[in-house]
């Protein structure tokens, strides 16, 4: 098991961490899916260089294209889209903290994708 580490100790500074999201466009299976994934792969990639290129000090990768969003668990495909994504990301990232967050609450595909990925955190809406 991973022990979790302090928040602050992922980014080398103390002011507060300027955060980049990438909203992914509509993954396979969700009700928008479009059907060409490397166009959701080139968005995310193009995303995370614009926000590193202003600066960012981290990014999170989120499902947000695939509303309405599941009220629990999320299919295996979407986790499956998002690790493969999430994996191309971090390696853009070159060492940038990279975070995941599964929408609608899916803590666990998080856990798996961020584990799968390389990814330094999860992030989980409370409601």
């Amino acid at each position: 098991m991973v022990a979790a580490a302090p928040w602050s100790s992922l980014f080398a500074h103390d002011r507060p961490a300027l955060i980049g999201v990438l909203h992914l466009p509509p993954l396979p299976g969700s009700p928008r899916w479009q059907g060409d994934f490397e166009a959701v792969r080139r968005f995310a990639l193009a995303d995370a260089a614009a926000y590193l290129a202003g600066g960012a000090d981290g990014l999170v990768v989120e499902n947000f294209g695939d509303a309405p969003f599941f009220a629990s668990a999320v299919p295996s495909h979407t986790v499956a889209a998002m690790a493969r994504i999430a994996a191309e990301v971090v390696e853009a990232a070159a060492g940038v903290p990279v975070g995941i967050n599964v929408l609608r609450n899916d803590a666990q595909a998080a856990i798996g994708i961020a584990a799968a990925s390389g990814a330094s955190f999860v992030r989980v809406n409370v409601l």
